[in-house]
């Protein structure tokens, strides 16, 4: 796989990353800044370490298995390993400035 096919299936990723929502904040978790990285392999496997706000975060089941079955469900991704890391901790600097004006920081 090219690094520009990579780059593709990466963008269509972050794409489909805008749809997933935790159940209590009306903002997607990519422009929450829960994705941590996103890397594609050239057998079209692609891990992902993604967080969450809080540790205790009560959808946190259902939020990693959207994760992983959409971007299972995107056209040249094989397989996806969505790993839940908390370093570095979240914080509200990682949202980006759209977010920010949803949730009312700015």
């Amino acid at each position: 796989m090219t690094q520009e096919e990579k780059t593709k299936i990466e963008e269509r990723i972050v794409d489909v990353l805008k749809t997933v929502y935790d159940p209590e904040i009306p903002v997607d978790i990519w422009n929450l800044g829960m994705i941590y990285k996103i890397d594609v392999k050239d057998d079209g496997t692609v891990d992902v370490d993604m967080t969450f706000t809080a540790p205790s975060c009560p959808a946190a089941d259902f939020i990693l298995e959207d994760v992983r079955t959409k971007i299972e469900g995107v056209e040249g991704v094989k397989s996806a390993n969505v790993n839940l890391v908390f370093e570095p901790a979240w914080d509200q600097s990682m949202m980006s400035d759209e977010a920010r004006v949803e949730l009312g920081f700015e």
